[in-house]
């Protein structure tokens, strides 16, 4: 599915009532526009002032699938976000100062200091920090899964990856060994057409990730990824499923990055045309239009929910930026010795 098939309408919410859609497409906003202004920080300004001391991987474009999905996690679920799902830590809780701390390698950090850049978690939140090698995380996914199982509990697990960790071995280990165990997870693929610089066609021959759950007889659906409406409701659909003891399911969002693969790529690779057409779809713009044409909100209230993001960041830099460096003497701390 291509930009020009996706349609420029947002989907349809009219099984709730008016004031609850515009409650939920309320948070829906603000963790998209906080997302968005918190890695433009990032990317835009600290990286290139020299404060960030490790990689830069964004998502924007991408901001409606980790905030449509997440936003049904329960505090017993144990998420596995990507380096493009930043949303996730906010939506738990994760105060934003700690994750400028985290890139600016501060001891405000969730990594206390150990770490610059997006290698981290919180597993009092259930926040399991993410692998490089970005398929490694997939069966480890399904051993919190099993975790889960064995401890009797509701929870399910979510588990963001991209497309390109849909083509490594690990990914396939993963989804079969939930299938066959019927363990509650849903995973969940930012399918942004490009692996690095590889695009979609070169890495694999069947035309949807989401063709790929039938080899392990699992559901799999596809939705529109910059629809955040949309991916809410797929998002539900497959975290009931696995809730209730159905097993897995694979929910493939079908997005753009509109980026490049980390801070110092150009993209150079990505044809120009696909720019404009994706832009056209942004999804933080989208579900404005679609919040000012339902009567959810107005230009003015929009704009004042815009000022208070970039307050709330602006306050979050200047709380990363006075937290200390690490003190070295504790350079060896929770380092153990096999």
């Amino acid at each position: 599915m291509s930009a020009a098939e996706l349609t420029i309408g947002i989907s349809d919410t009219a099984s709730s009532s008016p004031g609850e859609e515009a409650e939920l497409a309320g948070r829906l906003w603000h963790y998209m526009a906080l997302m968005r202004e918190a890695e433009d920080r990032i990317e835009r300004k600290l990286y290139r002032q020299g404060k960030i001391v490790g990689g830069v991987y964004v998502g924007r474009g991408q901001e409606a699938i980790p905030v449509g999905t997440a936003l049904h996690a329960t505090a017993e679920d144990v998420l596995f976000p990507s380096h493009r799902d930043l949303a996730v830590f906010f939506i738990r809780g994760v105060p934003p100062g700690r994750v400028f701390a985290q890139y600016m390698g501060r001891e405000g950090g969730l990594t206390r200091g150990r770490d610059g850049n997006m290698h981290m978690g919180d597993l009092k939140l259930n926040i399991v920090s993410i692998i490089s090698a970005m398929a490694a995380s997939v069966p480890v996914a399904a051993g919190a899964a099993l975790a889960l199982r064995y401890r009797q509990s509701n929870g399910i697990v979510f588990c963001y990856f991209g497309d390109g960790a849909t083509s490594r071995g690990d990914w396939h280990e993963g989804l079969n060994f939930a299938a066959v165990q019927k363990l509650p997870v849903v995973f969940i693929c930012n399918n942004n057409l490009y692996a690095y610089s590889t695009p979609l066609s070169k890495q694999m021959a069947v035309e949807n990730v989401a063709d790929r759950g039938a080899a392990y007889a699992m559901p799999a659906e596809i939705v529109d990824g910059n629809d955040v409406l949309a991916v809410h409701q797929a998002a539900g659909r497959a975290a009931a499923f696995a809730r209730s003891g159905n097993g897995p399911y694979l929910l493939e969002c079908k997005t753009f990055r509109m980026t490049g693969h980390s801070a110092h790529d150009a993209a150079e690779y990505v044809p120009k045309n696909l720019w404009e057409q994706w832009g056209k779809l942004d999804p933080i713009a989208r579900l404005q239009s679609h919040m000012l044409e339902r009567g959810w909100s107005s230009e003015a209230e929009l704009d004042e929910a815009r000022a208070r993001v970039r307050r709330e960041v602006d306050e979050a830099v200047a709380w990363a930026e006075a937290s200390p460096f690490p003190d070295p003497a504790t350079l060896l701390d929770d380092v153990y010795e096999s």
